[in-house]
C-alpha cells in the first residue's frame, strides 16, 4: 500500500506531465504557467508533503485554513474563495496573492490594510464573470476597468490581471476561447498586468491552451476532497 506522500508525489508527477502536454500543443512557454496546489479541507501535513516535492504555490479558500495552514507550512499563500469583508484584515496578512477580487468596496478596504502591510505588495486578480450571474462571483467584462484603474494606481498593490471560473453546465473550451478575448482586450489596455489564473482539475488543461498563466489544482493533486469543517 502507497503512503500519503507516495501517492501525492504521483499524482503531482501527472499533473506536471499533462502541464507540460498541454504547454506543448499551444507552443506555450511551461515557464509561463504556475502550478497553484489547492489545499482547501486538505491537513497540513499534506501541504508538507507538497513542499517537500518541491512545491511552493499554495491556494485556500477559506481565511481560517489558509491562516492556520500558513503557520505551520512557509510559501506563496493564494486566496481564492468568495471574498467577506470582515475576513479581509486577516487575509491580506497570510496572503500574497487574492484571486477573487470583484467588488469596489473590498478593493477600498484592501487599499487601507496595504498600508499597514510589511514587505512585497498584495498580488491582486480581479475576478470576471463568463455567464453574467453572480453565483460564482465575478464582475461584467465591461466593468473592469473600473477596478483595474483603482488597483493599478493604489500603492502596496500589485495588479496582476484577471481570473475566472468557467460557468457550471458550460463546456470548458467554449467558457475560455471567451475569456481569453477578454483577457487580451485587458491585457492592451493594462499591459503590466497580462496575467489569468483560470483552470481547475477538471479544466486545466483547457485553460493552458487558452492562454491561462496560474492554475488552481486541487483534487487532481491531493484526491477526493473531504467535507469542510
Amino acid at each position: 500500500m502507497n503512503t500519503r506522500k507516495e501517492e501525492i508525489e504521483h499524482n503531482l508527477v501527472q499533473v506536471r506531465e499533462k502541464i507540460q502536454k498541454s504547454a506543448r500543443a499551444s507552443n506555450r512557454d511551461l515557464g509561463e504557467i504556475e502550478l497553484i496546489a489547492v489545499t482547501k479541507t486538505f491537513p497540513a501535513t499534506d501541504v508538507a508533503i507538497l513542499h517537500e516535492l518541491g512545491m511552493r504555490d499554495f491556494g485556500e479558500n477559506r481565511d481560517s485554513e489558509g491562516a492556520a495552514k500558513s503557520q505551520e507550512v512557509q510559501g506563496n499563500w493564494h486566496f481564492q474563495g468568495q471574498i467577506q469583508s470582515n475576513k479581509l484584515k486577516s487575509i491580506t496578512k497570510w496572503a500574497s496573492y487574492i484571486h477573487s477580487l470583484d467588488s469596489q468596496e473590498h478593493l477600498e478596504k484592501i487599499a487601507t490594510l496595504c498600508k499597514e502591510r510589511q514587505g512585497a505588495p498584495l498580488a491582486i486578480f480581479i475576478q470576471v464573470s463568463l455567464d453574467g450571474a453572480h453565483g460564482r462571483g465575478g464582475v461584467p467584462a465591461h466593468d473592469l476597468s473600473r477596478l483595474a484603474d483603482v488597483a493599478i494606481s493604489t500603492a502596496g498593490i500589485q495588479l496582476m490581471g484577471l481570473m475566472a471560473v468557467a460557468p457550471l453546465g458550460v463546456e470548458a473550451d467554449k467558457a475560455f476561447a471567451e475569456l481569453a478575448i477578454i483577457h487580451g482586450a485587458f491585457s492592451r489596455n493594462y499591459p503590466s498586468a497580462t496575467a489569468l489564473s483560470a483552470g481547475m482539475s477538471g479544466d486545466y488543461e483547457s485553460a493552458i491552451s487558452h492562454g491561462a498563466t496560474h492554475i488552481r489544482v486541487g483534487s487532481s493533486i491531493l484526491g477526493s476532497r473531504t467535507p469542510a469543517l
